[in-house]
């Protein structure tokens, strides 16, 4: 759990959390653009005014909101229906721990309401794992991605690609998001030389993720 965990300024760590019994938390892709959303607007030292995403209009600007001051650099991400994960640089102290109260309470709330029901939607407050090293944080760019694999039933890179709710797309510049907004690429190590190169890296994982040793980080 997090709560004991020492984070410091300017490392890298794997943030994650499922559902609280295991329960679906993005019953839907509404459900799931609305987190990336929130990934953008709660990386503010600003407080979080749910107002701009329930209007219409901000809620298609969203990605164009002035933040002022970040908490946060987010490097990868993944959205499955019971769990997200998430690669972050911590910017300034408890950076991490705020973004991520800030994140869990607003989508909380969005889903408590949306959903009559009342009390913790997630399991505690996050987890997380302190990158060690570049082999590390290389390995996170296939496991991170690669989670969405259990989301088809025949996985291939091409359908992994063309998911919407992780950072990949944006890595691969398949085509222009308002969501890539969310990261900020270029204050991650970039290990690959070209996109096929990327593609080639995750297929290698995929072979290799029909065996169990691939759930387990180094």
């Amino acid at each position: 759990m997090a709560r004991n965990f020492q984070f410091s300024v300017g490392e890298y760590y794997h943030v994650y959390n499922r559902g609280v019994d295991k329960r679906v938390v993005f019953t839907s892709d509404a459900d799931k653009v609305r987190f990336q959303k929130l990934l953008f607007l709660c990386n503010s030292t600003k407080i979080v005014h749910l107002s701009e995403l329930t209007d219409q209009h901000k809620g298609e600007d969203i990605y164009k909101l002035d933040r002022e001051t970040r908490l946060v650099d987010i490097g990868l991400y993944a959205i499955m229906d019971n769990h997200f994960h998430l690669l972050l640089k911590e910017l300034r102290e408890n950076g991490i721990s705020l973004f991520m109260q800030k994140l869990m309470t607003a989508y909380t709330m969005y889903f408590n309401i949306l959903n009559d029901r009342t009390g913790a939607l997630f399991q505690g407050r996050f987890k997380a794992k302190h990158v060690q090293n570049d082999a590390h944080l290389k390995y996170l760019f296939a496991y991170i991605h690669l989670n969405v694999r259990d989301l088809f039933g025949s996985p291939n890179i091409q359908k992994i690609a063309s998911y919407k709710y992780s950072s990949l797309a944006d890595y691969l510049h398949t085509n222009a998001r308002r969501s890539s907004a969310v990261l900020s690429l270029k204050n991650f190590p970039d290990y690959f030389k070209t996109h096929q190169d990327r593609l080639d890296e995750l297929s290698e994982w995929l072979d290799y993720g029909s065996e169990d040793n691939f759930k387990v980080e180094p």
